[in-house]
């Protein structure tokens, strides 16, 4: 996974300090990943925002918790699979994804069986991306 082929597609506002501090950290060990925020509003104009802001070469991976749990080495490898294709994590709003912009998705991908606010979602998907390029590297990040 080359972190210049991922973007993250999330809706709302990161508010809390601490949090934009986490992320500001992982984004400089990821040159190139970047992040569009996308504003609160209702599910539906929320999934219209995200497929406007998908590009035409991305693959949708949408975070939602009904989505397949994969452990970090098993997240790693099906980075990989990818290959060079693009890829947008989408991480929606409080009231959650539309049923058909779920059926969208490439990859629908939980990052826990428990509900977390986007803010701590995407402070965790960034250190998950960063710990799959870990694993990939060879790196001592991971210690499994």
């Amino acid at each position: 996974m080359n972190p210049a082929r991922c973007r993250i597609l999330a809706v709302g506002k990161v508010r809390k300090d601490w949090v934009k501090d986490g992320i500001s950290l992982y984004l400089k060990r990821l040159p190139g990943l970047t992040i569009t925020e996308l504003r609160d509003s209702t599910p539906e104009k929320e999934a219209e925002a995200i497929r406007q802001a998908l590009r035409a070469d991305e693959l949708p991976v949408i975070l939602m918790e009904q989505g397949k749990t994969l452990d970090s080495v098993a997240f790693s490898e099906r980075l990989s699979a990818f290959g060079a294709q693009r890829l947008a994590f989408v991480i929606g709003g409080a009231d959650g994804i539309t049923p058909s912009l779920k059926a969208s998705a490439a990859w629908q991908l939980s990052l826990s069986p428990m509900t977390f606010p986007h803010e701590l979602a995407r402070l965790l998907l960034l250190e998950q991306l960063f710990r799959a390029q870990a694993i990939r590297s060879g790196s001592p990040y991971h210690r499994a």
